[in-house]
């Protein structure tokens, strides 16, 4: 059965540093090893994408592989065909198989039937390779500490739910400002929670979350797959918003991270998305690295 990576937990804790670790290696050059050599990857994208497209279209190039992308509408999956159905056939032509889609449960499908491993390039549910390519942007912009703390303020989403996931792992102390009915999953909060290394808070008091956080982080109030609710969101969040006044508040050297697309002067302002501390541009560009030390590992 191969290594598939469903959510960050899919992984140990020791897995996580050495992915980490290996990601270091690749982007310095100091090794560039290329497991998809004479293979090719299937890249599915049930939803629309810049940085999750070109960033696996470019790193499976460089692990020495094909990626050939295909849309939700082509193959449909779980309608036209199987799940299962779809899994077995795709792993008798690829190496590894990347998808981006709305349900968790077709990613889990996938992994449990393919022969090959899956990659989860984003969910509803989970982003976990955005998360891990954040952490590794902290690792490189941020003084070594043993336990960092991080402040996400807006909406209790993928992105929330992936970081919670990794604070099940590795000691966080990770604070969320958001409105009562916008919080993360329940249980993946809980099992966030039940690690004692790391320190959760859920607050609906956004300067509570960013006081003294070491980073501060956003994204869209309204999801792709919610956009019929955005004005609704946008009323439960506008206090929300990463500002000058917001940023004030965190550590005087703290970064700003925003995982992109982002809606300037709705979630976060001009003057912080391009300000000193920003280093948007940065994780963004780690995508590409994280994710080929992911494909790497679970190639190995």
């Amino acid at each position: 059965m191969p290594r598939s990576l469903c959510q960050i937990t899919d992984f140990t804790k020791d897995e996580v540093l050495q992915i980490f670790d290996l990601c270091k290696k690749m982007k310095s050059g100091e090794i560039a090893p290329k497991p998809l050599a004479g293979k090719s990857a299937a890249c599915i994208f049930a939803k629309e994408s810049l940085r999750t497209r070109i960033s696996f279209e470019v790193g499976i190039s460089e692990l020495g592989g094909s990626p050939i992308y295909v849309t939700g509408g082509e193959i449909k999956l779980g309608e036209r065909e199987t799940v299962s159905d779809a899994a077995q056939v795709l792993s008798r032509y690829v190496g590894l198989i990347m998808i981006r889609t709305f349900k968790q449960s077709d990613v889990e499908d996938l992994a449990k039937y393919a022969s090959v491993p899956i990659v989860n390039g984003l969910t509803d549910l989970v982003h976990p390779c955005q998360i891990m390519g954040d952490y590794y942007t902290m690792l490189e912009h941020l003084p070594k500490k043993d336990k960092y703390t991080v402040a996400y303020v807006g909406d209790g989403n993928n992105i929330t739910n992936s970081w919670l996931n990794l604070a099940s792992l590795i000691p966080l102390d990770f604070r969320i400002g958001t409105a009562e009915d916008c919080r993360p999953d329940a249980s993946i909060l809980e099992k966030a929670k039940a690690n004692s290394d790391s320190n959760i808070l859920v607050t609906a008091d956004p300067k509570e979350a960013a006081k003294g956080a070491d980073v501060i982080y956003t994204d869209v109030w309204a999801s792709m797959g919610q956009k019929h609710l955005k004005e609704e969101k946008e009323s439960k969040l506008k206090k929300y918003q990463l500002n000058s006044s917001l940023l004030e508040v965190a550590d005087s050297n703290a970064i700003v991270l925003h995982c992109l697309p982002a809606e300037r002067g709705k979630e976060i302002t001009d003057e912080v998305m391009d300000g000193p501390q920003s280093r948007v541009f940065d994780q963004a560009e780690n995508r590409l690295h994280i994710q080929k030390a992911i494909m790497a590992f679970l190639l190995q």
